[in-house]
């Protein structure tokens, strides 16, 4: 058992062809290699275990790739690797919060997490590093793992770790760092040349030198290199701190037109989505897509389901039937997802309540008649405050959240009728209100809204027709009123309809 504290190295070995391989699934059983610069001075600057076995290796051109039949080349996506690395803290953050990003020399990425005091939520270390490779393998990503109780020593012995995970005890860390080559450490280049030229060619050569030498030779950082290379130098660890956020991005070498090949590549970069989302327990509640089209303009869709949705092929129908409603206006050179969490929480229905349709069979049939029928014929009929025959506009459908306990306290207005209505004495000045008598007292009205116009039954001997009036009046004594005053136009009286409290 490894003694506390413990640290677990995560090496990813070609990290700009793994990002790129990732949301491209269907490349990787063929030689990939990567290049970066501007052409025609290309170099390749990672490449997959098939390239290198067919002996390509970094710094050949374009050019000399074909020699090699059968290679796919990729330019090198900043933008995807970005993605890529947040992708691997975030799920290296499912077992602990202490995660630092290691400085590469090569085109690895390597980050440390700070296991120390996990023993009783994930069990021994052994079972700590098969759940951190099984969390790991959905995302398509090959890693390398090594676990030591000085984390300097983890990151040094990963790269090699090619077969299966290195598990150092502590107090073992010079034996298994005494084989590995002076490469194993970040050293300059000036400090390479010297210590090559002394004869050093190995960690164990360096920590068998005589510290007071060593000190005199390169001074301090020479002894931080012997302490490095003996697995005991200390470190202060300075965990990084993600912000969860669900994106994923992918460029394409040529510009993309046909609709279904287009969703055969947002099939997979859904699946990761969905698959970050899950290690959090959450659903998509929405998924913005935005094409980047050739030309450099952008065409932008928003797919928002009524209820947050965990099932790729419902997210991928609406995406579908909405790109085919909305279809870009040129070919599409990248990609770019977003989605938005939601709570995966189910909605409990009443044991005799009525059966309900599936919500997210719901939301693809309303998108399927949307598209037959169009937007804006789709939804529900919501009144508008206007006195035409037309007076409404349809809204898509949404489910209500349920925030009564969070809502702020409301004061109720009761509206008490007058049965029957009192006649007044109303005075006023032109349109305006100014005073009523209401039992017995002289009311001075300070707010007047209205008239609000009403009449009905114009085809016959009952026709009617009024105007309303919501009045704030106050007396001499100090008593305030709110009513509502009624003017019979066909009467020309006036009456006291009803009393709000």
């Amino acid at each position: 058992m490894i003694s506390e504290p413990l640290y677990i190295c995560v090496h990813v070995p070609e990290f700009p062809v793994q990002a790129l391989l990732r949301l491209r699934p269907e490349k990787s059983q063929s030689p990939v290699v990567v290049v970066e610069g501007d052409p025609p001075l290309e170099q390749v600057c990672s490449a997959n275990t098939r390239a290198i076995r067919l002996g390509v290796a970094q710094g050949m051109t374009v050019a000399e790739l074909e020699m090699f039949a059968g290679v796919t080349v990729f330019r090198r996506s900043a933008a995807e690797e970005r993605v890529a690395r947040s992708v691997l803290v975030e799920t290296a953050a499912r077992f602990t919060p202490r995660i630092e990003i290691q400085r590469s020399a090569g085109t690895a990425f390597v980050m440390a997490l700070d296991m120390t005091g996990t023993s009783r939520i994930f069990g021994p270390i052994e079972r700590s590093i098969d759940a951190i490779a099984r969390a790991m393998k959905p995302l398509h990503f090959f890693v390398q793992l090594a676990a030591s109780a000085n984390l300097h020593a983890a990151v040094c012995i990963a790269p090699s770790a090619r077969r299966r995970p290195v598990l150092i005890l502590a107090g073992q860390e010079q034996q298994h760092l005494r084989p590995l080559p002076l490469a194993a450490l970040d050293l300059t280049s000036q400090q390479a040349e010297t210590l090559s030229l002394w004869g050093l060619h190995t960690l164990g050569d360096l920590a068998a030198l005589p510290e007071v030498d060593l000190v005199v030779r390169l001074g301090q950082e020479g002894k931080r290199l012997r302490l490095l290379a003996r697995g005991e130098h200390p470190h202060l660890m300075v965990p990084e701190e993600p912000a969860f956020s669900l994106e994923e991005f992918i460029a394409f070498d040529a510009p993309v037109e046909m609709l279904d090949s287009l969703l055969f590549i947002v099939g997979p970069m859904l699946d990761q989505l969905l698959a970050r989302a899950l290690n959090r327990c959450y659903a998509l509640a929405s998924v913005t897509i935005k094409l980047g089209l050739d030309g450099g303009t952008e065409h932008e869709r928003t797919i928002k389901p009524a209820l947050p949705v965990a099932q790729r092929d419902v997210l991928l129908k609406l995406l579908h039937l909405d790109l085919q409603a909305h279809p870009p206006s040129a070919g599409v050179s990248n990609i770019f997802l977003h989605a938005e969490p939601g709570d995966r929480s189910k909605v409990q229905m009443g044991l005799f309540a009525p059966q309900l349709p599936e919500p997210t069979r719901l939301d693809v049939t309303l998108a399927r008649i949307a598209a037959l029928v169009g937007e804006d014929r789709v939804g529900k009929a919501v009144l508008l405050d206007r006195h035409r025959s037309d007076s409404f506009k349809m809204e898509r459908f949404t489910v209500p959240k349920s925030t009564v306990q969070d809502e702020p306290a409301r004061h109720a207005v009761a509206l008490r009728r007058c049965r029957p209505p009192v006649n007044l004495s109303v005075h006023h000045e032109g349109r305006r209100l100014a005073s009523f008598w209401f039992n017995s007292r002289l009311y001075k009205v300070e707010q007047a809204y209205g008239p609000w116009r009403q009449s009905g039954d114009w085809w016959s001997s009952d026709v009617w027709s009024r105007e309303e009036w919501d009045v704030q009046a106050a007396a001499d004594s100090g008593n305030s009123l709110l009513c509502l005053i009624t003017h019979d136009l066909l009467g020309d009286r006036w009456q006291m309809d009803a009393l709000y409290d």
